[in-house]
């Protein structure tokens, strides 16, 4: 699918651009509350023309948003955003209706989440890949890690088998076949010859606990904010195996083919917002634009 910029990429530059990305941002972030709850409320005092927004707090997530922003007030629509750490309360607060939509998360882990809390959000459409792979801070070669070595995984069920699969492939370990990446864990080990142990953490604390491990998991952009490049990993994802963790915005049922949606999408899926990420860290993260969600899902979920 091909993308054009925003229209106010044709009409402003330099200055004058900056100082309504500044001012874009500034209104992007005053939400009204303190929390979570009272989030649509701006959505029902701005009309439809305001789309409220729950995002995590990271690079990727707010400067694609702040361009957004202002692409969309060019428009005539308010964007707000709530930036929060969290990554449980968001998917509940968009099901809740105290947000349109969330930006925060791949379609594995809200297939997950919507799994064990029996929610129906949706995969509206993509942003970014997140790609990964196993980083040491102390062994340059997956060879070098030792009998025993400790590996740091994430302790949440739809990231919790990567590294495994990934060093399965590698031939250190064997876990059984015949299962979506995203269902694997420690408990479909068949093979462990050089007695690895695993210490599952909060993917929020993955890249704080490499200095105290063998080796760990990272998301691309914890392995970025660190220094460290795909090149450094130990063990790095292919592209088909990437496929599950394309990072979305999600919303309710039908959000994704609504006005608000719609006006989301394009200011997400501009030239200027890919222009952004080729940028970071190297253009380490995709933007796979071409394909969506729905269309994804069947070639690494099956038939579930």
């Amino acid at each position: 699918m091909k993308t054009t910029a925003p229209r106010s990429a044709a009409r402003r530059s330099g200055p004058a651009r900056l100082a309504a990305v500044a001012a874009a941002a500034l209104a992007a972030t005053q939400l009204a509350g303190c929390g979570l709850v009272g989030g649509s409320a701006g959505a029902d005092a701005g009309g439809d023309k305001t789309i409220t927004l729950i995002a995590t707090e990271s690079a990727p997530f707010q400067e694609p948003l702040r361009i957004a922003a202002e692409s969309l007030a060019e428009d005539g629509w308010t964007l707000e955003t709530k930036f929060v750490t969290d990554i449980v309360q968001p998917n509940i607060a968009v099901a809740n209706g105290e947000f349109d939509a969330s930006f925060f998360q791949h379609v594995a882990y809200l297939k997950q989440f919507n799994e064990d809390n029996n929610l129906d959000n949706e995969a509206s459409f993509y942003v970014y890949g997140s790609p990964a792979g196993i980083y040491s801070a102390t062994h340059d070669d997956i060879d070098g890690l030792p009998d025993g070595a400790k590996i740091a995984l994430p302790v949440d069920p739809a990231n919790n088998g990567r590294a495994l699969k990934l060093l399965d492939r590698a031939g250190k370990l064997e876990v059984a076949e015949g299962k979506p990446v995203t269902h694997i864990s420690q408990k479909d080990i068949l093979d462990n010859p050089h007695g690895y142990t695993f210490v599952e953490v909060d993917q929020q604390s993955l890249a704080t606990t490499l200095p105290d491990v063998d080796a760990g998991f990272l998301f691309t952009r914890l392995a970025g904010e660190l220094g460290l490049t795909t090149e450094q990993a130990l063990l790095f994802e292919e592209e088909d195996e990437q496929l599950p963790y394309r990072v979305v915005v999600s919303g309710k049922p039908g959000f994704k083919d609504s006005e608000k949606g719609e006006a989301l999408r394009a200011a997400l899926q501009s030239d200027e917002v890919r222009e952004w990420f080729e940028g970071y860290i190297g253009g380490a993260l995709p933007t796979p634009w071409d394909s969506t969600p729905a269309e994804d899902l069947p070639k690494w979920a099956g038939g579930e």
